[in-house]
């Protein structure tokens, strides 16, 4: 079975034809000059399945869209999820439903949540899409009872690539790697859907017990009494794949934060006090106080979730935030307790450019707008630019390497129209023709790039035009 990491598809449309010149990245030209764009979704039939709500939305909002690559590129990303990745079903009377990443046949918690993230506001109107729905929630708590500690399932039982891992595999999972925020978009998720929907039969005892061991799970990891339960090691030639000192990461002093063994790249941490990480827990964890005393009226529980989201949250602003000397105080990426840090920003969500998105802090806020200007500069490492784009790509794939979701992060993460009408045209010219979102491309050659189907990429680019059509739909009227 291949990697996530030999997802790397060198195309040749670089050599089909050269780039033509348009301020301030090119366009492939196959795509510029096409008088019509010819839909890249599956048939009708082959489609995993189809939402009345979500169709009418295409229909609706390319219709407004004066540019026509970037109409055609959202009718292809937005459904791509619900059209190549999901499988739903009824189990035990229950909707159950499993979502693929994509090119590789697993079910992160991370991927899957932020997947059908953008479907929520539709399904008040669309019973089938709010019960496909609701079987995410009721197979992420199956995953979570399974094993907390783990990133990516399997869709039952099934053989790993990764099963001989040093760590307490379990042929339901796919990989092991304890990452906070693999717990943090499931709460996510279910407050997002209680929110919208009003709905609460997902939150029954059972995702009750889940949610009690992600607290257990989130208290284990502040490590205040040892290193707790989990361990990981892999023989392997590539060291961000593996864990130093037996397993359980670089030494740190506990400070109340929560240690997070792997980032949401999956690569391993420098310092497991991964700080968007935790910054997203102190907001999944409020989310979750509030579902448990509308839904379960469990007083107790709530406060503990509240008490414990307090605790991280006073540690991040204690020790988190660091002094640089060109953009002042910052969100470091991660530290360590004893008042070491890494400064850098990776695409891969939770990031630090992403923390308004997600909830964590106002846009406003003058440390993250200080951090964002340096997760944007070439003073963060994996910042990169080149002839074809810019912005921030992840140790993951290698250096001079983009990533579309960083891309759409900073449109989302943007006041600014001008901004967001580069990255809109960044997205239309690094697509490679294709139609669709990839993982990363090279900064001077786009037609290199890595997953040519990751859905989570697809799904954010049709989030990022929904909110542009509600908010700022002069942006989507004139041609980029």
């Amino acid at each position: 079975m291949p990697t996530r990491r030999e997802f790397l598809t060198t195309t040749s449309l670089a050599g089909a034809a050269a780039l033509l010149p348009a301020a301030p990245f090119p366009l492939f030209p196959d795509a510029a000059q096409s008088s019509a764009f010819v839909s890249r979704r599956p048939p009708l039939a082959q489609r995993k399945f189809v939402s009345p709500a979500v169709e009418q939305t295409i229909a609706a909002v390319a219709a407004a869209i004066a540019d026509a690559e970037l109409a055609w590129m959202f009718e292809n990303c937005f459904p791509n999820t619900l059209d190549t990745t999901v499988a739903f079903r009824q189990q035990n009377g229950k909707p159950d439903t499993f979502v693929l990443t994509g090119d590789i046949p697993a079910m992160w918690l991370r991927d899957s949540s932020a997947q059908v993230w953008p479907y929520l506001p539709l399904a008040a109107r669309d019973d089938a899409l709010r019960a496909l729905l609701a079987g995410v929630i009721n197979r992420q708590t199956q995953c979570i009872l399974i094993d907390p500690y783990a990133n990516a399932f399997n869709d039952g039982p099934a053989a790993s690539p990764w099963q001989n891992d040093l760590t307490d595999m379990k042929p339901e999972l796919h990989e092991r790697k304890w990452e906070i925020d693999s717990l943090c978009y499931p709460l996510r998720l279910a407050h997002g859907f209680w929110r919208a929907t009003g709905e609460t039969a997902p939150f029954d005892e059972a995702w009750r017990h889940a949610m009690a061991l992600v607290v257990r799970t989130f208290k284990e990891q502040q490590r205040w009494h040892g290193p707790g339960p989990y361990k990981f090691q892999r023989r392997t030639p590539v060291a961000s794949d593996t864990v130093p000192l037996g397993g359980y990461g670089n030494a740190t002093r506990p400070n109340g934060m929560i240690h997070s063994i792997f980032r949401p790249s999956d690569d391993a941490c420098l310092y497991p006090l991964f700080v968007p990480g935790n910054m997203f827990a102190v907001t999944a964890l409020q989310q979750l106080a509030e579902l448990i005393d509308a839904v379960h009226h469990d007083a107790a529980f709530a406060g503990e979730c509240r008490a414990l989201a307090a605790q991280v949250q006073q540690a991040v602003q204690r020790e988190a935030v660091v002094a640089h000397p060109k953009f002042g105080r910052i969100f470091a990426y991660e530290i360590d307790g004893f008042g070491n840090s890494v400064c850098m920003d990776d695409a891969n969500l939770p990031s630090l450019l992403a923390l308004p998105y997600l909830g964590c802090c106002a846009l406003t806020d003058a440390v993250y707008q200080n951090t964002r200007r340096f997760a944007l500069s070439e003073d963060n490492p994996y910042f990169h630019r080149g002839a074809a784009a810019e912005g921030i790509g992840s140790p993951h794939v290698g250096l001079g390497m983009i990533w579309h979701l960083s891309v759409i992060v900073r449109a989302l993460t943007s006041a600014s129209d001008a901004e967001i009408r580069l990255c809109l045209r960044m997205l239309k010219a690094t697509h490679a023709g294709t139609g669709f979102m990839h993982e990363s491309f090279q900064r001077d050659d786009p037609a290199t790039f890595t997953r040519p189907w990751f859905a989570w990429a697809n799904t954010l680019l049709g989030e990022l035009i929904l909110k542009l059509q509600a908010e700022r739909p002069q942006l989507l009227h004139d041609r980029l």
